[in-house]
């Protein structure tokens, strides 16, 4: 990425009707664009250590929730209080009954650094993105696009709280819904944030080569559908039922997928048609990145570009080896987490292929001879 944004980015300045995110010079680009990969990257370990605070059955160890945040509890009484109100919730008495103090401070403690580290996000993200703005590095346009990732962060928190809610009533488990909704949020605020630091420091794709590849938005689409179909499997503890591969127990595909009426509802809250969809689209994923990269051998691309490509079909193959894994040994919390934690660098990877060959803009174009604009 670095050789592709250095050789995109010489003669920015110079070009009449370059969009520029960030005018105030190269040193502000940088700057810019290091806050907002940071705070990319602060995203995706939220996503990971929810990822281990569901698996670990912590989720719903804390049954109240404020919006600005409060102190863990420092006495002996205060831990009593809370383990009180624990052993009120349906997971305590169907799950849980007989926990001993110590393992709810365990379940405790990975609730409330959850919380804790969203909160924290959103103050990193704040502080520098006043400054920015003081100093006039920010436009207009990612401004306003900047605020609105913001907004959707501050959000995201009610929506954790309105997911964790679901299972403080009847049923001691999140609605799929919700913890869907609470994932792709994530996902959504995650590629907002990715694709805006690409783009303040990336602004224009490689000079060298400006092959753009139209295929590569659809790949990138079937990559979003599968992970959102993960949260679907998370939400119907559909990774815990059929743990066989290839075939579903003894058949290839399970009785009663449809067995729930309205019929749509069997693709998010039936066991086997939800497991059943994670695993074609697994496959379509691996057939559609395999597919663009047979297809872009030979066409004249940047060798960063070329070799982003391969790392692709490489994380794709890592991630399809860790699903299998991990439903084979009955979704152990490492392989849980790992496998969530490739499908956020499988699609950051989709982000970067996406961003670095789509279609330049017209002043690039037309400084460019005919013969280094191809069309795949």
């Amino acid at each position: 990425m670095r050789n592709s944004s250095t050789v995109a980015s010489v003669g920015l300045e110079s070009k009449e009707g370059v969009k520029l995110l960030v005018t105030a010079g190269p040193h502000a680009r940088k700057m810019v664009g290091i806050w907002l990969f940071g705070s990319a990257a602060w995203v995706f370990s939220m996503v990971i250590l929810g990822g281990v605070t569901r698996l670990t059955r912590s989720g719903l160890s804390m049954t109240d929730w404020k919006f600005t945040g409060q102190l863990p509890p420092l006495s002996d009484e205060e831990w009593s209080k809370e383990f009180e109100k624990y052993k009120q919730s349906p997971e305590y008495k169907r799950v849980n009954k007989g926990m001993s103090l110590d393992d709810f401070k365990f379940i405790y403690w990975m609730e409330y650094g959850h919380r804790m580290w969203g909160r924290a996000l959103g103050l990193m993200f704040a502080v520098p993105f006043s400054y920015f703005l003081r100093k006039g590095y920010i436009t207009v346009q990612l401004g306003l696009r900047l605020s609105g990732l913001f907004a959707l962060g501050a959000g995201q928190g009610m929506i954790g709280w309105w997911m964790v809610k679901s299972g403080l009533e009847a049923e001691p488990r999140v609605s799929p819904y919700r913890l869907a909704a609470h994932l792709t949020s994530a996902f959504a605020i995650y590629t907002g944030l990715f694709w805006t630091a690409l783009s303040v420091v990336m602004p224009e794709p490689p000079a060298e080569s400006v092959t753009w590849v139209r295929g590569a938005a659809k790949v990138g689409l079937i990559v979003g559908i599968t992970a959102v179909s993960g949260a679907f499997v998370a939400g119907n503890d559909a990774g815990r039922a059929y743990n066989t591969f290839p075939k579903m127990g003894d058949t290839w595909i399970p009785d009663g997928i449809f067995e729930m009426k309205p019929l749509i509802r069997n693709f998010f809250e039936n066991t086997a048609t939800v497991q059943l969809d994670h695993r074609i689209l697994a496959t379509t994923t691996l057939a559609s990145i395999s597919a663009l990269w047979w297809f872009t051998r030979k066409v004249d691309l940047h060798p960063a570009v070329r070799s982003l490509i391969g790392s692709t079909v490489g994380m794709t193959l890592l991630q399809v080896s860790l699903g299998i894994s991990t439903l084979l040994s009955y979704v152990p919390v490492s392989l849980g987490t790992a496998h969530q934690a490739g499908a956020l660098t499988l699609l950051t990877l989709m982000m970067l292929l996406n961003h670095t060959v789509r279609k330049p803009s017209l002043p690039l174009l037309k400084s460019l001879p005919q013969v280094a604009k191809p069309l795949f």
